[in-house]
């Protein structure tokens, strides 16, 4: 599919309806957009079937409920509105973006109670995140941004606000060549890269960041299980950053993501090994299967 993101043909499901992709738009008073009052969702279809596609859902409503607002679709609802915009738009293996916003209405300040709640989902075709990081492994920056304590943010919500970081991460690594950023947390550990969790390996165990102020992905759990089921060790901990001299593997995981080998973060490289092939390979297997 070329062209810009505004502009292309196809169905978007907004607020109940399919409607012409070039008309799925909002006003510019619009809340989220003034004051990142917004959650969404990143999914992948594979071969007609959405990859944990209920637990992506329920998602959306708790990070939602999380922002103080509630979405008026159930999950069932939202399901629905998925397969439709698949289906309207004839794809089989597509990248699926839902999302919910408080939208324009009588209240526009901080304050915003009285405004509808919007929801929208859209799709399109969409390739591997990091290009071909996938055979030779990514080459991340680290971030001078950290993610906040969950004092300050509701961290456990896939909120639109909670991206401003890391944007201008991802901007500041792409200058140095780089694919994305290694974040660390408000306390200094090792956390996340801007759109995925990370995993190390040393000495034929699996290490990962505690996910206790940044999103415990979807597929970062579904990774966990898979390990555990090969009978491998993983440590959910936190780790320091002088530790990263002594991983000897590393790999991203995320919807968009999949697994995706590092090949670099800052001074410290990694092999592309066979543990990390591995899980790669298991996880292609098991979102087709």
């Amino acid at each position: 599919m070329a062209g810009g993101y505004d502009d292309r043909d196809g169905k978007i499901w907004l607020d109940g309806q399919l409607v012409e992709w070039r008309e799925a738009n909002v006003h510019i008073l619009t809340h989220a957009l003034h004051y990142a009052s917004s959650v969404f969702e990143g999914e992948r279809c594979y071969g007609g079937t959405i990859f944990k596609s209920e637990a992506h859902s329920q998602r959306l409503r708790t990070s939602a409920e999380l922002l103080d607002f509630e979405i008026p679709y159930s999950v069932e609802e939202i399901e629905a509105a998925k397969y439709a915009v698949l289906e309207a738009n004839g794809w089989k293996d597509a990248y699926v973006r839902a999302l919910a916003w408080r939208g324009a209405g009588p209240d526009m300040g901080v304050a915003s109670q009285r405004n509808p709640v919007r929801m929208a989902v859209a799709a399109w075709e969409w390739g591997s995140y990091y290009g071909d990081a996938k055979m030779k492994g990514a080459k991340l920056d680290i971030a001078k941004w950290k993610r906040p304590s969950p004092e300050t943010a509701p961290s456990q919500a896939k909120a639109a606000g909670l991206y401003m970081i890391c944007t201008m991460s991802k901007h500041a690594a792409e200058a140095k060549g780089c694919s994305d950023a290694l974040m660390f947390d408000y306390r200094g550990y090792v956390a996340e890269a801007t759109g995925a969790n990370m995993f190390f390996v040393k000495d034929g165990e699996v290490h990962t960041p505690l996910a206790d102020c940044f999103l415990n992905g979807i597929t970062r759990q579904t990774v966990i299980a898979m390990l555990k089921d090969k009978g491998l060790t993983v440590h959910e901990r936190h780790i320091m950053p002088e530790e990263l001299e002594g991983f000897e593997q590393c790999w991203l995981t995320g919807t968009a993501a999949e697994v995706t080998p590092v090949g670099q973060i800052g001074d410290y490289n990694f092999e592309v090994g066979a543990l990390t092939r591995d899980v790669a390979e298991s996880y292609e297997k098991l979102v087709r299967a």
